[in-house]
């Protein structure tokens, strides 16, 4: 399966990423992949491939591009070493809503013009940290994002917090499509209610469910979260979701 690594003009620099295309002709409709706190790497591009075998164009942006020359992230030790922790914390925490609305705007424009994309409007995907800014930027780019998904995001719908992704709600013209996981204190069945309530009020099309899974179970170098049948379901998901939409 093709892939093309890209350079992405972005707000603050230049963003590294990888375009994954499907086999055969395009275009194809374009799809961002935003990812995990681990950020841009191999797993990434692995489900790159998955999600674009039906017929997607999948960019994987640098989502940590302002970091410089930073060194891969392993979620399976990070959380137990303390400069580990800070630093994927740090990298996170500059990654606020605004960053994410202006980059997000940047590699959807960058996808749209690429030969090898058809459409007006892309879908997105992401994964814990990334399923946060799939629904941060459906929030504030409206038609140019057609389906937003969210893998066990974490505060994408927490009460008093000015920054929550669900207060945009009415700004979403996407469909919206949100899993979490029944292991998941950053999504609670709370944060869930939360969440549909507010989707419902704003006439947005949407599902939100729970999976019998910890939180990362989509991600399969997340070794103590990964569910491969939770994996599965996701993509399936995915597929349904980009080809009712896309």
């Amino acid at each position: 399966m093709p892939r093309i690594d890209v350079e992405i003009p972005a707000p603050d620099g230049t963003a590294r990423g990888t375009l994954v295309l499907p086999d055969g002709d395009g275009p194809w409709p374009g799809v961002v992949l935003f990812a995990d706190a681990g950020g841009w790497r191999e797993t990434m591009l692995e489900m790159a491939e998955k999600i674009a075998a039906p017929g997607y164009a999948v960019l994987v942006p640098d989502v940590f591009y302002r970091e410089g020359d930073w060194a891969p992230i392993d979620l399976n030790s990070a959380f137990s070493d303390a400069k580990e922790r800070g630093r994927l914390f740090g990298y996170m925490s500059r990654l606020t809503n605004e960053r994410i609305v202006a980059d997000s705007a940047a590699y959807i424009d960058f996808l749209l013009a690429r030969p090898e994309v058809r459409g007006e409007g892309v879908g997105t995907t992401g994964y814990c940290m990334g399923g946060r800014m799939s629904l941060v930027a459906a929030g504030a780019l409206g038609s140019k994002i057609t389906a937003a998904a969210s893998f066990h995001g974490g505060r994408i719908a927490v009460e008093d917090d000015a920054n929550s992704p669900h207060l945009k709600a009415d700004q979403i013209t996407a469909t919206v499509y949100v899993a979490g996981a029944v292991e998941d204190s950053s999504f609670s069945p709370e944060q869930a209610d939360l969440l549909r309530k507010a989707l419902t009020e704003a006439g947005v099309t949407h599902t939100v469910e729970i999976y019998p899974a910890k939180h990362g179970f989509s991600v399969h170098d997340h070794l103590a979260a990964y569910d491969a049948a939770a994996s599965e379901r996701h993509y399936e998901a995915l597929n349904s979701l980009f080809g009712s939409t896309l």
